[in-house]
């Protein structure tokens, strides 16, 4: 370890006066600093509840991209005036305590290193770091109970002085990465819920139900057969008769028996029509169920909203029967890669698309073909670079497809490549309502969609449902991370079996911070831009052309041009001023 690298972990350096910040006063790039720079504010001492936090690195990511675009309207700063009350961006962040409050002194030390958890929540209210909360474009800032005191405890996670700060700052991206493969579904019937089952008028099946119906307090029929009426007597529930509804009932419905919120569980039996289903599933509570029993395919396609799917964590689960329940639980209803399958990644070009391919390809027990679709083809080439000799290493066949320049369609390609078969996984990447609906063709009859990239709430696609209930296709999202998740990257990086350094595509200093923040919306590199608070005149450089400005640095990069400890060492040695 060089001495500046040393020294500068050791945050033994007089306490700041002032800080350069990256403020945000409102929608769009112009609203953010002041005269297109960072400002320069006073440095306050700590209170007793509170810590002085230098910031050591920061991930520009997507999310900030939505931030700017949609300013107060964006849902997680609750219409404010940011004219009167700024924001400031990142999330993705790495920092060192510098002093410590006397109340906080038994928790935390001057010297001690943390990664943040940004999806922050207190009183169940969303208050996230980098949205609500101002965030970490900035040198140094004041902490307290906003980070402290939130309904998950501190939103923080010590990191050992053997990761590096940029690998630190993609603990949180990557956490996102792996949540989406993680159960986040509700996958059993609530217990004390409200459940609505929804027969078939003329359905003389003989259903059982042999676990999961004696959880709801409330059980509504709908023209249930009377096999299933039978069922619901025998048990303490509250049962309700509610024949004859149609679609334009719903919403009375929903606000009689759950106040608008929705039904925790749904059961459709022997459902036919698609349009049907999809109104049906408007009224699923967040992190509700819809359960589809049946033998018969709908008659098409289901408009559903994908912001659900990916926000609401809505579960959408079925079998053929006549056990109703025999579709819930995790056994059902799988949320990871299928081993040894093929993998489609849509939209895998950008920075979170290129780690969702770098996992399935370290994968231990991952898919055996991974296939990565990007509309640009020097993203699809850096692919190639970065994670062929990865993938070969691993026994991963990968491939790249470009639908804009290639004369097949991108189902004809992943049809060729599985013979005809179709894909086992589809992640998409791209928040885009069509590109999903597209997507879902790509994936075979018990194949899983995972909705990466999130659209708003009440964002349609049309999705074939009858694979939910008549072959167990899944259809999945997640949205944010837990401290868990971020618990788990550490821990893979530490073993080797994850290298976060593949994800960084650029690095810069403060001033420059706006630059990369460009760089992001125009797509300009091909991984993570990583931003060093510390490192004023840090010019804008992509890794790929370090070698050119920066030979010493490029020098201690690994194979692919991949951001190494060492190269961060040579990087302090030169630039940092302490």
């Amino acid at each position: 370890m060089t001495s500046k690298y040393n020294q500068y972990a050791s945050a033994d350096q007089p306490m700041p006066e002032k800080t350069l910040a990256w403020n945000m006063y409102g929608a769009g790039e112009e609203n953010i600093g002041k005269d297109g720079k960072p400002e320069q504010f006073p440095v306050s001492q700590p209170a007793a509840d509170q810590m002085l936090v230098r910031i050591d690195s920061v991930g520009l990511c997507f999310s900030d991209v939505k931030l700017i675009k949609m300013g107060r309207k964006h849902p997680k700063l609750y219409n404010r005036d940011l004219t009167k009350e700024p924001t400031r961006l990142g999330h993705e962040v790495c920092l060192t305590v510098l002093a410590v409050g006397d109340e906080l002194k038994e928790k935390y030390t001057p010297g001690q290193r943390l990664a943040v958890q940004p999806d922050i929540y207190q009183n169940g209210k969303s208050t996230a770091y980098g949205y609500t909360i101002p965030g970490g474009l900035t040198q140094y800032h004041l902490m307290g109970s906003e980070m402290l005191e939130t309904d998950e405890g501190a939103c923080l996670l010590p990191i050992g002085t053997e990761m590096g700060y940029a690998e630190a700052s993609l603990l949180e991206p990557w956490g996102c990465v792996l949540a989406s493969y993680t159960q986040r579904r509700r996958l059993e019937p609530m217990k004390g819920g409200v459940m609505w089952i929804i027969g078939r008028p003329g359905d003389e099946r003989e259903y059982t139900f042999s676990a999961g119906l004696q959880a709801p307090a409330t059980i509504i029929l709908s023209d249930a057969p009377a096999s299933v009426a039978d069922l619901a007597s025998k048990t303490s529930a509250e049962v309700v008769v509610r024949d004859n509804l149609t679609s334009d009932q719903y919403e009375a419905f929903s606000q009689e028996f759950t106040d608008g919120a929705g039904f925790d569980d749904i059961v459709m039996l022997d459902p036919r029509s698609a349009e049907t289903v999809g109104a049906v599933a408007r009224y699923i509570k967040r992190r509700g169920t819809l359960n589809m029993v049946g033998e018969t395919p709908l008659d098409g396609l289901v408009n559903t909203d994908a912001g659900r799917l990916h926000y609401d964590y809505i579960a959408f689960i079925g079998c053929q029967g006549p056990d109703i329940s025999g579709s819930y639980g995790e056994k059902r209803n799988r949320c990871e890669l299928k081993k040894g399958g093929t993998t489609v990644f849509v939209g895998a070009g950008g920075p979170m698309g290129q780690m969702h391919v770098q996992r399935a390809i370290e994968l231990p027990d991952g898919p055996g073909k991974v296939i990565a679709t990007e509309v640009s083809d020097m993203r699809l080439a850096a692919i190639v670079e970065r994670f062929g000799p990865l993938a070969k290493s691993n026994n991963c066949e990968l491939f790249t497809f470009n639908p804009q320049t290639s004369d097949m369609s991108i189902h004809e390609f992943v049809m060729d490549v599985t013979g005809g078969q179709g894909a086992d996984d589809v992640v998409v990447s791209v928040p885009i309502a069509a590109v999903m609906t597209e997507a879902a063709t790509l994936m075979n009859k018990d194949g899983m969609l995972v909705f990466f990239a999130g659209v708003p709430n009440g964002t349609m696609a049309d999705l074939d449902m009858s694979t939910v209930y008549m072959a167990n296709a899944q259809y999945t999202g997640t949205s944010g991370l837990s401290l868990d998740d971020q618990f788990k990257v550490m821990d893979q990086a530490s073993k080797g079996a994850l290298s976060p350094g593949r994800s960084v595509g650029a690095i810069g200093g403060m001033k420059v911070a706006k630059e990369g923040i460009r760089a992001v919306i125009e797509g300009s590199f091909a991984g993570k831009v990583i931003i060093f608070p510390e490192f004023p005149d840090l010019p804008l450089i992509g890794l790929d052309d370090l070698h050119k400005t920066e030979p010493e640095i490029a020098a201690k990069l690994g194979p692919g041009n991949m951001w190494t400890v060492e190269a961060e060492k040579v990087l302090f040695e030169k630039y940092w001023k302490g």
